[in-house]
């Protein structure tokens, strides 16, 4: 059984991921206006990545017999004006989650939750790579500019990527 507290921030986390999820979805639709579409699959991967961790909490709160409340939220920004901006944005994003996955934590070890502390260190895990992934980019984007050569070699790299959920 989960505490009232963990329950509480576990079912807000999972309105964070969903929102990640819509987050990336606008990026990537930046990115298909400009036709960038190795950067548009990179952030549609990315928001497949995000839902998959909002229903890994949704299916945890009902392994142990809670329920899972699924609300709203404010629409994502999609006013975007460079590859280097969203880039910027996106690891912005990832910290603020990795803070939010940090208090889930700090929570589940006050209440010496160890179940549910097995259970975030997944999502510490993820998040030191979700932050690495989105900080290389960034350098690269910088590195190379916006436009030549560069920026369609990356674009090129960033099309294969694809996603599979993890064991």
């Amino acid at each position: 059984m989960l505490s009232e507290k963990l329950l509480a921030k576990m079912n807000e986390q999972i309105t964070h991921e969903f929102y990640s999820a819509h987050y990336y979805l606008a990026m990537a639709a930046y990115f298909k206006k400009e036709d960038l579409d190795g950067f548009a699959n990179f952030f549609t991967v990315q928001a497949e990545e995000e839902r998959f961790h909002a229903m890994k909490f949704f299916h945890y709160i009902n392994e142990h017999g809670e329920e899972a409340v699924i609300t709203g939220f404010k629409d994502p920004k999609r006013d975007f004006k460079s590859v280097e901006e969203i880039f910027g944005l996106a690891l912005e994003h990832e910290k603020l989650v990795s803070g939010l996955i940090n208090d889930l934590m700090n929570i589940a070890q006050e209440e010496k939750d160890y179940p549910s502390i097995g259970f975030l260190q997944w999502f510490v895990d993820e998040q030191v790579e979700e932050e690495a992934s989105m900080s290389r980019l960034l350098s690269l984007v910088k590195r190379v500019g916006e436009q030549g050569h560069g920026i369609l070699m990356l674009d090129k790299e960033l099309a294969g990527r694809t996603f599979t959920p993890p064991a």
